[in-house]
């Protein structure tokens, strides 16, 4: 708790609305997510089937953009909320341009 003021005129500012515990759950949760996509990377490369590993690129892509949108809050830079949206649109055009290609190399994902 932060206290602003004097005598009678003291605010005391709850300690979640500065700003510090905020920051810290999202960079908190930006580790977690670190950890899942170290968990997908190997699924990636041991994925049994080719299913597997283009559902765990295509999830590694999305906690990619999560990752980047929670630091981006946390940290209080925009530019890696622009970073993320793109990384994003990049994904989706991967998933797509992937399916395609096991499409029509005969086998169906």
């Amino acid at each position: 708790m932060s206290t602003v003021g004097f005598g009678a005129f003291e605010h005391t500012t709850p300690m979640f609305l500065t700003g510090d515990i905020v920051t810290d759950v999202f960079i908190g949760a930006a580790a977690l997510f670190m950890l899942l996509a170290i968990a997908m990377f190997y699924r990636a490369v041991k994925g049994p089937t080719t299913q597997d590993r283009v559902l765990a690129v295509n999830v590694l892509g999305t906690n990619t953009v999560v990752i980047l949108a929670l630091l981006g809050a946390g940290l209080g830079e925009p530019s890696l909320l622009d970073i993320a949206l793109v990384y994003a649109l990049l994904n989706f055009l991967m998933a797509v341009a992937i399916s395609k290609f096991t499409v029509e190399r005969g086998g169906v994902l």
